[in-house]
C-alpha cells in the first residue's frame, strides 16, 4: 500500500504549490526525480537553467499548520499516489496532486455519476434533478456536484441518504453560497466535501473550471439537467467528453434559455435522459455485472481479487490489447468485467514492461 508520511505530505504540497509548478509539471518532476523532497531540490537548479528566477516553495511550516487545522475539521489531505485516491482522477492524463477531503472519504471509492445545472434553475428542473439523484444513488451510484444553488443543490439533496460529494471552488472549509451552510453541515456529517484549493482560500471566477473537471473526473458520466448556453455545467460536459466520460441531458423547452446548452449537448450525441433509468442503461455495460446490487460497502478493491479472478481477467484483457491504443474505459466494455479488476490486470501488465499508456486514458501492447 501507498501512504505517505506527514513529512511526506508536507514535501508534496510544497511542491504542488510552488509558482510555475502545475499538474503537469509536477507529475513529471515526480517522475523524473522519484520523490516530492527530490523534486523540490531540483526545482531551483532547473529554473536557472532555464534562464529564469528560481520559484519559492510555500513555507514548509505553512503547510504543516494546514494539515492540523484540515485534522480539526474532521479532514484530511489524499495526495494522488495514495491508494485511498479516487480512482477517477488517478486515471486522468494530469490528476490534481491533491485533494482535501471533509467527511466519508470512502464515497471516493465508489462509482459515481456527476449531476450538474443552472444556477436560477426552475421548480420543475429542481424537483427532477432531487428525483433522478435519490433513483440514482438507490442503483448503488454516489452522486457528485458542486454545491452551487439550483440544481447542484437539489442533486445533493436528493442523494444524501445513499452518498453525495460535494467538490468545491475554494478551501474545503469555505461555505459558499454562504445560504448552503445547512447543506454543508450535512454533507460533513453524511457525505463527503473535496477541494483541491488550500484551506481558507477563497472561491475565485479561475478556480471554477478546475472544480467541474473534478466533478467529470470523479464520475463514469456528467448528466445536466437546465444548462444556459456559455453555462460551467457545459464546461462540465467538455471536460466529461475530453476524458472519455459518458455525457447525459435532460431535453427541455426551446423557449427556455435554460433548456438551450442541454438541448445543443443533444444534438452533438449526449443520451437523452428523462429517467435514471436512461444513466444506468448506458453504465452498466460498462460498470459490469451485479452493478445493481447496491455499492453500500464501496467498490471491490484490486487487491482483493482472488488469483482465479485476477487470471480470468488477465486472459480476456490480453486478447483485448494490440498494438493501436484502446481507451481504458472501452477495455472494460469489452471484457465486460469489474472495472478495479481490470485497472489492476493493467497496472501488473505495466509493471512488467508489457503496456503502453497514451494521452486520453488509453492503452496498448508495448513495442
Amino acid at each position: 500500500m501507498t501512504q505517505l508520511s506527514l513529512q511526506q505530505h508536507i514535501e508534496w504540497l510544497q511542491l504542488a504549490r510552488t509558482p510555475n509548478v502545475g499538474p503537469v509539471t509536477f507529475s513529471q518532476l515526480l517522475a523524473r526525480f522519484g520523490s516530492a523532497a527530490a523534486a523540490l531540490d531540483a526545482v531551483p537548479r532547473l529554473a536557472l537553467r532555464g534562464g529564469g528566477v528560481p520559484p519559492k516553495a510555500p513555507d514548509r511550516d505553512q503547510i504543516a499548520r494546514e494539515l492540523e487545522m484540515l485534522a480539526a475539521y474532521g479532514g484530511r489531505m489524499i495526495a494522488s499516489c495514495e491508494d485511498e485516491f479516487p480512482h477517477g482522477l488517478k486515471a486522468l492524463d494530469t490528476p490534481p496532486p491533491a485533494i482535501s477531503v471533509l467527511g466519508h472519504a470512502t464515497l471516493l471509492r465508489r462509482e459515481m455519476i456527476a449531476m450538474v445545472g443552472a444556477r436560477n434553475a426552475s421548480a420543475l428542473g429542481r424537483k427532477l434533478a432531487q428525483t433522478l439523484a435519490a433513483a440514482l444513488g438507490e442503483s448503488g451510484l454516489v452522486v457528485v456536484s458542486g454545491m452551487a444553488r439550483g440544481i447542484d443543490t437539489a442533486a445533493h439533496e436528493g442523494a444524501l441518504a445513499s452518498g453525495t460529494v460535494a467538490v468545491v471552488a475554494g478551501g474545503a472549509d469555505i461555505i459558499y453560497p454562504p445560504e448552503n451552510r445547512p447543506l454543508y453541515d450535512r454533507l460533513r456529517h453524511e457525505g463527503a466535501i473535496v477541494s483541491e484549493m488550500p484551506l481558507g482560500e477563497q472561491p475565485q471566477a479561475r478556480h471554477f473550471p478546475r472544480r467541474n473537471r473534478i466533478i467529470s473526473g470523479l464520475a463514469r458520466g456528467v448528466l445536466v439537467v437546465e444548462a444556459a448556453e456559455g453555462s460551467g455545467s457545459l464546461i462540465t460536459a467538455r471536460y466529461a467528453l475530453e476524458q472519455n466520460r459518458e455525457v447525459f441531458a435532460v431535453p427541455g423547452s426551446p423557449l427556455d434559455p435554460r433548456a438551450r446548452g442541454a438541448n445543443r449537448l443533444l444534438r452533438d450525441g449526449a443520451t437523452l435522459t428523462e429517467t435514471a433509468e436512461d444513466v444506468l442503461a448506458v453504465l452498466r455495460p460498462i460498470l459490469g455485472a451485479g452493478f445493481d446490487e447496491p455499492m453500500r460497502g464501496g467498490i471491490t478493491a484490486p487487491d482483493a481479487l482472488t488469483d482465479a479472478d485476477a487470471d480470468r481477467v488477465r486472459r480476456i484483457v490480453e486478447e483485448a490489447l494490440g498494438p493501436s491504443p484502446v481507451r481504458v474505459d472501452e477495455l472494460i466494455r469489452v471484457c465486460d468485467a469489474a472495472p478495479p479488476a481490470v485497472i489492476a490486470v493493467l497496472l501488473e501488465l505495466e509493471l512488467a514492461g508489457k503496456l503502453t499508456r497514451h494521452p486520453g486514458n488509453s492503452v496498448s501492447w508495448a513495442t
